[in-house]
Order: structure tokens, then sequence, then C-alpha cells
């Protein structure tokens, strides 16, 4: 095995694909020939680094730990010769902002337990050999010639661990159920079909991590009884796809997938295919469908997956997550992980951070935390420290909890009694700003527009809510709306075929109960309290606050402002088509929004 020196990581984050990451990499690996490093100097790909929106390419050298940002093809020569020919930091590139990190390569934040994440971004996802020196296959060998299936069953479930996709059902029960159903054929699949918006958690582990999927696969394949498995992944991640099919490769030429695994007579191997990236193929029967090659659309249950899932044989589907925490389960025992959590829910649960809060991103927490702690301690609080408003779990179909619920414990139980999912781990924060009717239209908009329409539940009832929403924020909204939106998220709730229509109505019903006063200000005052629908505000210069510098009339795109130099403006309500742009520009905060 070659040593090298140093390590250049590569950020290959899609936005730092775009801005040429692979063109760079190919630069720096020809600028290392040309200066005789080649073999001191090793280039490696790393899911994510910085803020790749506003930097980019970014690359990292350890073991200096010096980040790099905004690196062009141009800049590689003098790089390469200032910092790894003659040993210097180029400062002109340096970046400061260590705070903008990305969770993965810095530092874990106070009350952070990695479990699944504590590989990404410490190793090259697609050189196995980095994941075997951190104990990598060490459970799967642990396995297949200590313990029998049962016994690796009865570990899963003794540890605790649920189903991390947000249906949250015990994973050793799940592994049971197929190895005691009857057939000759057996899948195992990995629901990798991250559909949230805002929720990038699954990608993250199946670009920086792919192994621990891959391990905790053949375990559970080990343990049910299952000889071929399937990975979904939406084609939307084209970087994962590409390192899970490195990642199985890799396991294949290594003896660790195919026929008779590691000499001991079990054979199982894998395949990747590719969602279109329906939303309702995260359901576990609609997902299924897509792989046999039909219309991603739900069927009723039961029959179960187990009893009779893909190709009519029995099948077990867990998510990303949820195999990634395998081989730690059975390496570190099920004692050790149930020492995490709260009450029933063991372990930890990533989350992907997004909305009004100071440190987006991906975390990971041991379940029992509060949201008061995940939303202060862990990120840092509310943007430009603004009054938190509520905090929507789970996803477009998760609730939306305000301030009396930041206390609440994290884990399956309290949420649902809250109204609410854990999900997937989507937390979306809002703050003071943020209009919970325009919210639940938004969410709503996102159900209705991935229904697939097999049950009219769902395809017009989701239909119909949105059309009221839409109405109450244009100004148009009637008394008995809120009555009606109550009646149609029941029936929905209710008679829904999958668990797309069922969880539908919840960003409204939680809206509603948490936040009626809203409503009713939009319904009966046509008065939008946080300024955010268009059809409900006005903007206004105020009497004595305006120069008169013109600023505002002369960047109006319609002409709507009038008003001599030096004097005050006037905004004419009937010709104003509230883009904002006098509000932003006005440098002394002379017009109001009413």
């Amino acid at each position: 095995m070659a040593y090298f020196r140093s390590h250049v990581l590569v950020s290959i984050d899609p936005e730092c694909v775009k801005k040429g990451a692979y063109d760079l990499m190919d630069a720096l690996q020809d600028e290392l020939v040309k200066q005789g490093l080649v073999d001191e100097v090793q280039v490696l790909e790393t899911s994510r680094i910085g803020d790749p929106e506003t930097e980019g390419p970014d690359l990292m050298v350890y073991p200096e730990s010096v980040h790099y940002s905004n690196i062009s093809i141009e800049d590689v020569p003098f790089l390469v010769e200032e910092h790894f020919l003659k040993g210097r930091v180029a400062g002109q590139y340096i970046h400061e902002a260590k705070e903008s990190l990305d969770e993965e390569l810095s530092a874990p934040k106070a009350k952070e337990v990695r479990i699944v994440l504590k590989n990404i971004g410490e190793i090259d996802p697609l050189n196995i050999e980095e994941y075997i020196a951190r104990d990598g296959y060490l459970a799967l060998g642990k396995v297949l010639t200590e313990m029998s299936p049962e016994e690796t069953i009865q570990e899963v479930l003794d540890s605790g661990l649920r189903g991390r996709g947000g249906a949250g059902f015990p994973t050793g029960l799940k592994w049971r159920f197929i190895r005691n159903a009857e057939g000759d054929q057996k899948f195992m699949i990995c629901n990798a079909d991250e559909g949230d918006p805002g929720a990038f958690a699954n990608r993250r582990v199946l670009e920086g991590d792919p192994h621990a999927v891959v391990e905790g696969m053949i375990i559970g394949a080990f343990a049910s009884g299952s000889h071929q498995g399937y990975i979904y992944c939406r084609a939307e991640y084209p970087i994962a796809v590409r390192t899970m099919k490195t990642a199985i490769e890799q396991a294949r030429s290594f003896g660790l997938l195919g026929e008779d695994i590691m000499g001991t007579g079990f054979s199982f191997d894998l395949e990747v295919r590719m969602g279109a990236g329906a939303f309702v193929c995260g359901e576990e029967t609609a997902l299924m469908a897509s792989i046999e090659g039909k219309r991603g659309e739900p069927r009723p249950r039961p029959p179960f997956p187990a009893q009779k899932g893909l190709w009519a044989s029995p099948s077990n589907i867990n998510n990303v997550e949820t195999y990634a925490n395998i081989p730690q389960i059975i390496l570190k025992g099920a004692e050790w992980f149930a020492s995490f959590g709260y009450k029933k829910s063991t372990g930890t649960k990533t989350f992907s951070m997004a909305g009004d809060v100071k440190n987006t991103g991906l975390i990971e927490v041991p379940f029992g935390i509060t949201l008061r702690e995940i939303i202060y301690d862990v990120g840092g609080g509310i943007k430009e420290d603004k009054k938190f408003k509520a905090v929507q779990t789970g996803g477009p179909m998760g609730g939306c909890l305000p301030e009396s619920f930041l206390d609440l414990p994290m884990d399956y139980e309290a949420l649902g009694q809250a109204g609410s999912i854990l999900g997937s781990g989507g937390l979306v924060v809002m703050d003071e700003d943020t209009c919970m009717v325009d919210i639940a239209r938004f969410f709503m908009e996102f159900t209705q527009d991935e229904s697939c329409g097999k049950c009219t539940p769902c395809r017009v009832g989701t239909r119909r809510i949105l059309e009221i929403l839409t109405s109450i924020c244009e100004g148009n909204g009637k008394p008995e709306d809120i009555d009606t939106l109550r009646h149609l998220c029941d029936q929905i709730n209710e008679n829904s075929l999958c668990g797309l229509g069922k969880g539908a109505p919840n960003p409204v019903k939680s809206t509603l109960e948490h936040f009626l006063d809203e409503y009713e200000a939009h319904i009966y005052e046509k008065r939008c309290p946080a300024k955010v629908c268009k059809s409900l505000i006005r903007f206004e210069i105020i009497d004595g606050e305006c120069t008169g510098c013109t600023l505002c009339a002369r960047n109006c795109p319609v002409e709507a402002i009038s008003g001599e130099r030096r004097k005050t403006h006037v905004i004419d309500p009937d010709i104003c088509i509230k883009c904002g742009i006098c509000e932003q520009l006005c440098p002394y905060d002379a017009i109001e929004i009413k």
C-alpha cells in the first residue's frame, strides 16, 4: 500500500461539480505528475466541505487541515508549487470562515453523537481499503463466522433499532418476519429515495460512507435469508449512484459480495436501481412497483412486503440510515447502542436542519434531545436573533409545532402525540416573519403535485385543500373555509391509500390547531400578520421619514411611486405590484409594509 504525506480532498457536491470540481481534480493530478509529487500527494473526493453555493470548488488538505476555496484551474500550478513543493500555505486561497465548514468535516457540535456519520469526511468513499482500515466489514465477518441468523436478529432487536425512514417499526422484527416467511426467493431492499424538501441525510451517507450501507444490507440478508438486494436511489443523486455502484464493485472484488462470501457458503449480491424522482416512490409498495418496471403507485396492504413484496416474494425494506447503523450495533453490541436515546427510541437520529436557523446542515443527536436543544444549542439559534415561531418536523407530511413544544423530547411517540412525525429527519425552522397559512399552502402544493392520483381522497382532496388555502392567501377566504379544511383533512387522512395521502393534511391540521389566529386574520380582517401574502399587504411611504431622494421612484419597475425631489413621495396602490424593491432600497427606512 502506498503512503502519502498529504491528502487533498476535493468537494464533489453537485454545486461544486457545476463549478468544475472534476476538471480541477484532473488539473491537480496533472500538475502533481509534472512536479514529481504524484507519489507523495493523493487527490481524493469528498461529499462536501464548505458552502458550495457561495464558495467552491473547495479543497481540504490533510494533515494540515487547510481549507482552500474558490480555486480555479489557472491557480493550480502555483498552489501545488507553493503548498506541496515548498511547504507554504497559499494564503490568498485560504478560507477563513471555519464556522461554515460542513459538519461532517468539523468537530461534532455540542450534544452530537455520531454513529451513522462517524466516517463521513474522514475516509475516501471510493476506497474500500479506507473503510476496512476503520473496522469496516468486521461486523460482517463476526456475523458470518460467530453468529446464527436468529442470533443476529436478536441482537438487532435487543438494540431497539427502529426504522429511520419515519415509521419507526422495529428493524429486527421486520427481519424475523421475512425470515419466517415462506418462499425460496427473498429480497433485501434499501430505500434511498429521499424526496422530502430540505432533506439530504441519505444522500450524504451514500456519498460519504457507502460501504456502511452495503455491509448493513449483507448482514440483514444473512439474518433474513435473502440472496439478492436492491438499492433504490433517485436519479437526481448522480454522485450517490456512482459512489454506490463503485462500492458494490469493490465489495464484490474483495469477496464480500456475490457467491460464497468470505468462504462461508453464504451468497448475496446487490444492484442499484434508479427512480425518476417521484416522491410517492418513497412509499414501500410504490417503490417495489418501480423496481419491477411498473408505474410507481402504492397498493393496499395486507399483504405486507414481508409476505408478498417484490415480484410477489417476501421482501424487507429499510432506509439508508437504518442499514448504516447495523455494523456498529453488531461490533459494539446491542447494550452499547441502547445506551443512547430515550424510552422506546434508542440510538441516534440524523436531522437535516434548514430554514431560519443559524447553523443549517446535517447533524446527528441522541433520541430524547429536545427541540430547544437542537435549535439553540446545536443550531445556534434563529438567524438575526429573531423570535422563533415554529418548526416543522418530518418533511412535507409533518406538523408545524409552536414555541410551547420546544421542550418536547425528540422521539417517535412524543412527536406523534404532538400531531407531527419524525419522518426521515427533516427539520424546517421558521422565524417570526413566517406566514403559517402560506407555509401550509406551500407544503400542500408539494404533496398535491406529488400525489400519484391512484386514490380519490388524495388526488381530489389535496387539490381542494390547496384551492382553499390559495384563496385565503389571496384575500378571498370565507368563514366556512376553516370548517371545510378540517373536514377535508380528516377525510383524506382516514381514507387515503398510502402514507403520502394519510400524512398530507398534517401541516394544515397543525397550523389550524396552533395558529388559528393567523387564519382568522386572513379571512376576517383580510390581513396577513406576517406581511407575506402579497394580496393582503400594501406598501406605504411614511410621511416625515422620506427625504425625497427619488431612489425608490427611479427603481420601481411599474412607476407606481411619484413625488418631487426633496419632498415625501407617494405609492399608488392600484399600480403597485408589491415587489418590495422600494422597501429594500430605501436608505432611510421610510417605506413600511402594512
